[in-house]
C-alpha cells in the first residue's frame, strides 16, 4: 500500500478546494519582479540589461511604444529607451492545471501564500515581465486530462494579455477531481515547437496511472530541436517531501483519482520520505541525461530561483 502512496496529494479532511480569487496577475508579477531587480546588484546577474542602457529624444515617425512617458512628465519632452540588446528569444510555459496543483488549501491567497498552481501561474507571469521588457515572444500550454489552452509564441501586447487572462482563468477556475495527461500533451506540445526555444514547465509530476519510463521520454521529446529546457518541480516541500504534519488522525485524498486514506502520519512518515526522496532522486538523473534543467520549486519559498534560473538559462541560449 505505501509503495505508491508518494503519489497522493495531500489534503486534511475539514479542507477543501478553496473558492477566493487571485486577480490582477501582471500587477502581482510586477511586484515580484520589482523587488527581484532591486536586489540583482547584489548577486551574481549584476549587468543585466532588465532595463535600457539609455534615452535618446524621439523622433517623428518613429514608433510610440518605447517613450518614456514617466520622463516625460518630468521633463516636458519625449524620450524613448535605447535597450541594449534586441533579442528574438523565443519561451514557451507549460502549466500543469490537474486537480493536485491547487494543494494546499488556501484560504485568502496572497504572493506569499500560494497553492502549486497559483505559485506556477505567478511565476510563469513574472518572468514574462522580463520577457515583455525585451520585447520577447512568450507562448502557453494548459493541460490536465485535456489539453485545455495552448498559443504559439507572439510578443504583442495583446498576446501578453491572453496569456495572462489565461493564467487567471487557471488559478480560479480548479478542474476538481481532474487527471493529469502529462505523457501525452508533452509529446503533442514537443512536436508544435519547431523553432528553438527557451521551455519551462511546471509540474508536480504526481500522475499514478503512466510508467515512469514514459514520462521521462515525454520530458526527453521536449528537447526536439535542442529547446532549452527547464523542469521546476512545483511541491509543498514540508508536506509532500517531509511529510510533516500534526499527528492527530487524518484522512488524505488522492485529487485526481478520489481514492483516501485514513492514518497517523507518524505510522508512514519514514517510508513515504524514502519512497518520495527516490522518486525526486530517479527524476534529477533523468532530467541530467537528457540535459534537461531540473529546479526543485518549493512553494513556501519566494521567487528569486525562478527569476535567476531564468536568466541563467537566457543566458545559455544565447550562447
Amino acid at each position: 500500500m505505501y509503495q505508491a502512496f508518494f503519489i497522493y496529494t495531500l489534503m486534511d479532511i475539514k479542507t477543501e478546494l478553496r473558492n477566493s480569487k487571485l486577480s490582477n496577475l501582471p500587477l502581482l508579477a510586477s511586484q515580484v519582479v520589482e523587488g527581484f531587480i532591486s536586489g540583482i546588484h547584489k548577486s551574481p546577474f549584476h549587468g543585466y540589461s532588465a532595463e535600457f542602457a539609455e534615452h535618446k529624444l524621439y523622433n517623428t515617425g518613429e514608433n510610440t511604444r518605447h517613450i518614456d512617458w514617466k520622463l516625460y512628465a518630468k521633463t516636458d519632452k519625449l524620450y524613448t529607451k535605447k535597450f541594449e540588446e534586441e533579442t528574438n528569444l523565443r519561451c514557451h510555459f507549460i502549466l500543469d492545471q490537474s486537480a493536485s496543483m491547487y494543494y494546499p488549501e488556501v484560504s485568502a491567497p496572497s504572493v506569499s501564500q500560494l497553492d502549486k498552481l497559483s505559485f506556477s501561474a505567478l511565476s510563469i507571469a513574472s518572468i514574462m515581465q522580463l520577457l515583455n521588457k525585451q520585447r520577447d515572444a512568450v507562448g502557453l500550454s494548459i493541460y490536465d486530462e485535456v489539453l485545455r489552452f495552448q498559443a504559439t509564441e507572439k510578443g504583442s501586447g495583446l498576446h501578453y494579455n491572453m496569456i495572462y487572462n489565461e493564467l487567471e482563468k487557471s488559478i480560479n477556475s480548479p478542474q476538481e477531481s481532474s487527471k493529469t495527461n502529462t505523457y501525452q500533451f508533452l509529446h503533442e506540445i514537443a512536436e508544435k515547437l519547431k523553432r528553438r526555444s527557451l521551455v519551462f514547465l511546471f509540474t508536480d509530476l504526481l500522475q499514478p496511472d503512466i510508467p515512469r519510463a514514459e514520462l521521462f521520454e515525454a520530458l526527453r521529446h521536449l528537447k526536439y530541436n535542442r529547446h532549452q529546457v527547464v523542469l521546476f518541480h512545483t511541491l509543498d516541500y514540508k508536506t509532500e517531501v517531509l511529510f510533516e504534519f500534526d499527528d492527530a488522525p487524518k484522512r488524505f485524498f488522492d485529487l485526481e483519482t478520489g481514492s483516501k486514506i485514513d492514518l497517523h502520519t507518524h505510522q508512514i512518515q519514514k517510508e513515504y520520505v524514502e519512497k518520495m526522496s527516490e522518486f525526486i532522486q530517479e527524476v534529477k538523473l533523468t532530467c541530467a541525461k537528457y540535459k534537461i534543467r531540473y529546479i526543485e520549486a518549493d512553494i513556501q519559498n519566494n521567487f528569486e530561483k525562478i527569476l535567476s534560473t531564468y536568466l541563467v538559462e537566457k543566458q545559455k541560449l544565447k550562447s
